[in-house]
């Protein structure tokens, strides 16, 4: 086993340089030695792990599953060696911090500006660095913290539950009045519109409701979404009906600009984790944003429209 004492820690910063640039020019380049020092201090800690970090083939060069999982963690504990040194010099002392966190998209783009707002007046000592990425499941390794948008699942990082998904169906107040004429015929005449979720088909969620409901409906019809922004804006538009989660929607519904035609909630096995590595969890910043985040959503009383709805269906099925 590896001890700290004798880390390669210049080995390990010409891999992080060729892994950043895919070239051990540019990376020569970078760190402002010769390529063959580059190449001498890779081919050295390729030895010592007894792996290899690069495909080397005529014109192809990339990381190997070895390289592409130790990139991430060399390049965020340099990342951090080098802001710990830079907030000592500047701030004379280190009192500011940044976190690298992610976000999906919809979460980013409805909850992430009132989020960074009130997370500033609590903790005006730590800058969060926000990207959001288009993917279901585990963030890149070398993110300090990320809300994901998956289903249940196990892995080596720390999660915390801030809400499972409950999708109700949600349209324009003018498309809404079609909905007196029965459900089955107002979802024939209205036009469906759909989220994109990684590996489903683009119907199953309207199609999983359809049959919750009783209600035979052509399911495969309608636009096609990167997001549940855009169906959202799409509805607004005063076209279509879409199903929304009703936490990231609360300001559209409590102002009446979307309504909810129907009572019916869908659960999709979605929801938002919170989660960060386990190596992190004494990280003081990373522990105070990881606490801050479970108060301010996961004990968060659903919004009122949700609560009209599931009373409603309840007192349907009594």
């Amino acid at each position: 086993m590896l001890d700290r004492r004798w880390l390669p820690l210049n080995a390990l910063r010409a891999f992080e340089a060729v892994g950043r640039n895919l070239s051990f020019t540019a990376a020569a380049q970078a760190l402002s030695v010769s390529q063959s020092a580059v190449s001498r201090h890779v081919i050295a800690l390729e030895g010592l792990l007894g792996v290899q970090l690069f495909e080397r083939r005529p014109g192809a060069f990339a990381l190997t599953d070895a390289g592409a999982a130790l990139l991430p963690v060399v390049r965020k504990s340099f990342d951090r060696i080098e802001q710990a040194l830079n907030d000592i010099v500047h701030d004379g002392g280190g009192k500011m911090r940044s976190l690298r966190v992610q976000l999906p998209p919809t979460f980013a783009h409805r909850l992430a500006v009132p989020m960074l707002r009130e997370f500033r007046s609590v903790c005006p000592d730590v800058i969060l660095d926000v990207e959001s990425p288009h993917h279901v499941g585990q963030p890149s390794r070398d993110a300090d913290a990320a809300v994901i948008y998956a289903k249940p699942q196990v892995s080596d990082r720390v999660s915390n539950l801030l809400w499972m998904e409950r999708l109700v169906p949600m349209c324009h107040p003018q498309v809404a009045a079609g909905a007196a004429e029965g459900i089955g015929l107002f979802l024939a005449r209205t036009e469906l519109l759909h989220g994109k979720l990684d590996n489903e088909s683009r119907h199953l969620l309207w199609q999983m409701l359809t049959r919750q409901i009783g209600v035979e409906v052509e399911t495969e019809r309608g636009l096609v979404f990167d997001t549940s922004v855009l169906a959202a804006e799409y509805a607004l538009s005063g076209e279509g009906v879409a199903l929304l989660d009703p936490r990231i929607f609360a300001g559209e519904l409590a102002a009446g600009r979307l309504v909810v035609p129907f009572e019916a909630v869908l659960e999709s096995g979605y929801g938002y984790y919170l989660t960060i590595h386990s190596e992190d969890l004494a990280d003081p910043a990373i522990a105070r944003f990881r606490t801050w985040m479970i108060e301010r959503f996961g004990l968060q009383p659903a919004p009122v429209a949700l609560r009209l709805v599931e009373r409603a269906a309840e007192k349907r099925e009594a």
